[in-house]
């Protein structure tokens, strides 16, 4: 069965039938993620956004926050359901900028790139500035003495060093991590259910008597808890049955984290009386130490504060990996200049997105407050939301023209996706202005990076350097076989019999291909099958050179 696929790529390459060979490949890629899996790394993603929210969320609405959860949530779930049925059309790298990418084109392509890029790296310095209040109460315990701002950008350089190593297949990490958050978590609820100071009613009562302004706001504020739970949909194609698995465990880990986040921030305002996430006039930003100290002890506080520390950082390390990506695949889409698609050759990393990255959070962790990250975040996360559910639209309306049929598609159509958008609208004008600024920004951005770069260097669809190339690669002689192979192995200066773009073009050159670097970017594309930045030159030649005659 195996050989019959081979032989069915190579002829579909080979005839030219993409389409075809695409089809072929992505049957035949190995999938190891089940579902347990995909809840994994969606609440991953998500569970940091309860170590720090709840007081800033407490500020605007009082202990009645727990509603304003399962609002936000309902938010969420239209573009859990809508990037669930993209995912499994699109199981390709990039996740939603491929998505707006291919549904509207370069140009709303460039400006959503620009803006998940912002939104990624805003929650990932979220987390890390989020983590030093925790860090404080450790310190403090411990009667040390460090400095918290060093000690966020030291940690900024070490999970971006590590990004670059190429260390970042963090699951083996993150695994057992969720777990322990989560029991973790769990224990204090149970703990908080013997406070002597617990009263059910007092969050129940400030939920229900709060005007549904301030509920809507708060809940615009707290969307950016949810926003890792569609990240998993970005790798459909390594995901099992991913027609059943990627939604059900989208909707699964939603639901786990509703519970736990709408669980904990009811238990923790029915557990600790008066106004106790403001402390002369500052908003607490350690509210999970303050709910273990309370209702257990200051041992057990300090013991939560390490792990909630762990848990930040690890999304961080993730976070930081997920938004050098979109760099990376704009420049894939020769949006963006050819350096940010390079891979590093020793590491076989795209390193010059992530320092740059890096760089970003940096400038964030260090001149923008906490509570001006979360809303910048979560403005941002609310217009991707509102647009992936228009993508839907667009694609179902145009399905005859278009092709369009997903293994997977969304109840309710459109109903959810319209709710999805109107009340993502509705979430982002309560904002107010930093929402706006924000957003105004990354469009402005997007619009400069199209005009002054993009336009003149994307390559459409319809145009395809492959197909000349594929003609004039194809049915070679022995000798021209083997002058073609010294070349490509002499450009491989890694020695891993990988080529990244860079070396890619030199070998061309080498052998006297009259490509323009737009267009030899183009081929290298659509040759890295698996889009990691790297073709394989022993699979490339087996490719289009298999079936040549001699």
């Amino acid at each position: 069965m195996a050989k019959n696929t081979v032989e069915k790529i190579i002829k579909s390459v080979v005839k030219g039938d993409i389409k075809g060979a695409t089809k072929e490949i992505k049957g035949s890629l190995a999938r190891t993620i089940g579902l347990a899996g995909v809840v994994v790394i969606s609440l991953s993603a998500m569970l940091p956004g309860i170590f720090v929210t709840p007081t800033f969320a407490a500020q605007i609405m009082g202990p009645g926050i727990w509603l304003a959860f399962v609002l936000a949530a309902s938010v969420v779930l239209p573009g859990a359901l809508s990037k669930s049925e993209l995912s499994s059309g699109m199981p390709t790298s990039g996740g939603s900028y491929v998505f707006l990418e291919r549904t509207y084109g370069p140009l709303i392509g460039t400006v959503s790139g620009m803006g998940l890029w912002a939104s990624f790296l805003l929650k990932s310095a979220f987390a890390l500035i989020g983590f030093s209040a925790y860090f404080v109460a450790v310190t403090t315990y411990f009667d040390l003495e460090i400095d918290i701002m060093i000690l966020s950008i030291s940690a900024l350089v070490l999970i971006t060093v590590v990004n670059i190593l190429g260390v970042s297949k963090v699951k083996a990490i993150q695994t057992p991590i969720v777990i322990m958050t989560v029991a973790l978590l769990m224990f204090i609820c149970v703990a908080s259910l013997f406070s002597p100071n617990f009263d059910a009613s007092r969050p129940i009562d400030e939920a229900f008597s709060t005007d549904v302004w301030t509920l809507a706001e708060t809940a615009a504020f707290v969307f950016v808890a949810y926003a890792g739970v569609t990240k998993v949909a970005a790798i459909g194609g390594e995901v099992k049955q991913p027609e059943k698995n990627l939604p059900a465990g989208i909707m699964l880990s939603l639901l786990i984290a509703t519970v736990i986040y709408t669980l904990i921030t009811f238990l923790m305002m029915a557990s600790i009386p008066g106004e106790w996430w403001i402390v002369d006039g500052e908003v607490v930003e350690d509210p999970i130490y303050v709910f273990a100290e309370h209702v257990v002890n200051t041992e057990f506080g300090i013991v939560a504060a390490i792990l909630s520390v762990l848990t930040m950082i690890s999304m961080a390390l993730a976070g930081i990996l997920a938004s050098s990506r979109f760099l990376f695949a704009m420049a894939r889409d020769n949006l963006l200049p050819q350096p940010l698609e390079d891979v590093s050759v020793k590491f076989e990393t795209p390193h010059i997105p992530i320092i740059i990255t890096g760089v970003a959070m940096c400038l964030a962790i260090l001149f923008v407050p906490l509570k001006d990250v979360v809303k910048l975040a979560s403005g941002f996360k609310i217009m991707i939301f509102m647009m992936i559910n228009s993508c839907v639209i667009v694609l179902r309306q145009t399905s005859d023209r278009y092709d369009w049929d997903p293994a997977y598609k969304g109840p309710l159509y459109p109903y959810m996706q319209l709710w999805g958008i109107i009340a993502g609208a509705f979430l982002v004008i309560l904002m107010g202005s930093k929402a706006f600024i924000g957003g105004g920004v990354a469009i402005v951005t997007g619009l400069a990076t199209y005009y002054l770069y993009g336009r003149k260097h994307y390559i459409a669809s319809d145009k395809t350097p492959i197909a000349t190339f594929r003609e004039q690669f194809s049915r070679t002689s022995a000798s021209e076989h083997q002058r073609r192979l010294a070349a490509f192995n002499a450009a491989d200066f890694g020695g891993k019999g990988h080529l990244n773009v860079r070396e890619f073009q030199n070998a061309l050159l080498a052998l006297g291909f009259n490509y323009s670097v737009d267009e030899s970017r183009s081929i290298f594309h659509k040759s890295d099958d698996d889009e990691n930045g790297v073709i394989d030159i022993n699979e490339f030649f087996a490719s289009f050179e298999g079936l040549s005659e001699e």
